[in-house]
């Protein structure tokens, strides 16, 4: 199982410990020191939808509405913290959050 996130990020900090209490092992992928790949973000935003930017973020606030048209992958290629985080890998499933949903559907 692969945690796509930051380290300082308190929601991916309280998603590792979860799951890693729940038993499972965890790789944590910090994304702005490790970065994503083109294709890894490709997936993501396909399989996760327009939930995947993080129209919340300090990032996105300052970002021009030229900006903000542009394609959603370059984006958070650019500036990962534009993901909404954690992003959770479980085998070939896909998890985005840390709701109760995905909390039920992984057991923690």
């Amino acid at each position: 199982m692969t945690l796509y996130g930051l380290t300082t990020c308190d929601t991916c900090r309280k998603a590792l410990s979860a799951l890693e209490k729940a038993g499972h092992e965890v790789a944590l992928q910090d994304v702005r020191r490790d970065g994503l790949t083109e294709a890894q973000v490709a997936r993501f935003h396909a399989e996760l939808g327009e939930n995947l930017l993080n129209r919340r973020s300090t990032t996105w606030r300052g970002l021009s509405e030229e900006e903000r048209s542009g394609d959603p992958v370059a984006l958070i290629l650019g500036a990962p913290t534009l993901m909404k985080r954690p992003v959770i890998e479980d085998g070939d499933r896909l998890h985005l959050g840390w709701t109760a949903e995905v909390r039920e559907a992984l057991g923690a």
